[in-house]
């Protein structure tokens, strides 16, 4: 039986900016999902017995807040009443921050919602992709939805997208967090998904510029205490490399309905969130059915399901083989595969170079530093908690790592 952990549900697909490197379709629609679609599919997901005590549920793939508050309490309350006892519910927006205002701020506190702001480092950086529909910048607007939520209280993540100019910026970057009190920052690389061409992965240097961004990131980081808690690749290539020997190797991109995905219509997609809406005759255009028309258990036989299955877990067992990362990763990420191999049954990219592969060795250099403990048997977490403390050369306190559930 499944186990859906991650549920991604497209209010809008309308978004009231225009990234260059933006790879969603449809973003000038103004659509909107209907109640009784959302409804459908609560009780349908509830009733089918995949979730285990806990879904995350990111409302995302468009601008969210470009949708009224009184939206999202509606949509909230039908979550609520039909949850079944024993389940509890975590929300969560991934936001351009440009319409936080204090009843925004308000309703994210009540409603205990999780908040990932995007932002790509100071003004000349961020405004270089980040654009309006008629060109101008957006960084104004966003530095000050993230002040707000700072003045408020609420606690906020940003995702940052490297591109070729901030990845030569490491201390710049840094230092825009600490002056802005940002705490916990999580890093995407500018890839190619969808209609979107990465001009980043074009350069021959981007994974030697990729490795020292984060080496030099996570010294700062290391070497000033207390200003920055979280920083999602380096924590989490930590808690993969130092996880006990006999630890499953866990890749939910690979399992289906472990991330399931419906947009604005209805329409039900698994494996990947970026696979809502690209095309394909092979696969169906990757769509399971509809929530409206379809029974959501009776997708998990559906032919196009068996067929990316199949071919999904043959890239995978193709990493297996072949690639020695494989206990940090699981398999790589399907639809990199697939944008930039044209396959599922395929194995490396340039992706997974760069956020597993350089991520890892990084963690790994450190470890081969780290002074003999005495023991053969030193706990994970006290070797992880050295690990600043060597990338800093000197005694300090580590950084606090934390399970993230990211947007």
């Amino acid at each position: 039986m499944p186990v859906m952990e991650l549920l991604v549900i497209q209010p809008t697909p309308f978004c009231n900016i225009n990234c260059s490197y933006c790879y969603l379709p449809n973003r000038h629609s103004k659509a909107v999902v209907s109640r009784e679609t959302l409804a459908n599919l609560f009780s349908q997901v509830f009733a089918s017995g995949w979730v285990d005590g806990f879904l995350s549920v990111v409302w995302h793939a468009g601008e969210p807040m470009v949708l009224p508050i009184e939206f999202y309490r509606e949509a909230f309350r039908i979550v609520d009443a039909l949850k079944p006892a024993g389940v509890s519910v975590g929300h969560s927006f991934q936001t351009n921050g440009m319409l936080i205002d204090d009843a925004w701020c308000d309703f994210l506190i009540e409603q205990d919602v999780g908040i990932g702001v995007s932002v790509d480092g100071p003004k000349h950086l961020h405004d270089r992709h980040r654009l309006t529909r008629s060109g101008q910048g957006t960084f104004d607007r966003t530095i000050a939805g993230i002040r707000r939520l700072r003045r408020r209280g609420v606690r906020f993540h940003v995702i940052s997208v490297l591109s070729s100019l901030n990845l030569k910026a490491p201390a710049e970057m840094f230092d825009f967090y600490v002056s802005e009190g940002i705490k916990e920052v999580c890093f995407n690389v500018e890839e190619s998904e969808g209609s979107h061409v990465s001009s980043s992965f074009a350069q021959g240097d981007v994974e030697a510029d990729y490795y020292r961004f984060m080496s030099e990131f996570w010294r700062l980081s290391s070497a000033n205490p207390g200003k920055l808690d979280f920083i999602r690749e380096i924590d989490h290539a930590i808690q993969q490399v130092m996880r006990p020997r006999d630890a499953i190797t866990a890749n939910q991109l690979i399992e289906p309905f472990a991330v399931t995905s419906m947009d604005v219509a209805g329409n039900i997609s698994t494996f990947s969130p970026e696979l809502l809406g690209l095309k394909s005759e092979k696969y169906g255009d990757y769509l399971l059915g509809n929530i409206n028309t379809d029974r959501l258990v009776d997708l998990a036989g559906r032919p196009n399901l068996g067929n990316m299955q199949r071919d999904i877990r043959a890239g995978v067992e193709l990493c297996r083989q072949q690639c020695q990362y494989f206990s940090v990763c699981g398999g790589g990420e399907p639809v990199n595969k697939l944008s930039e191999n044209g396959t599922f049954v395929s194995t490396e990219t340039t992706y997974c170079r760069l956020t597993r592969k350089r991520v890892t060795d990084l963690v790994l250099s450190a470890l081969d530093r780290l002074p003999p403990s005495g023991s053969c048997a030193s706990a994970p977490d006290d070797i992880a908690d050295n690990l600043p403390d060597l990338v800093r050369g000197e005694g300090s306190t580590a950084s606090r790592i934390e399970p993230w559930v990211g947007g």
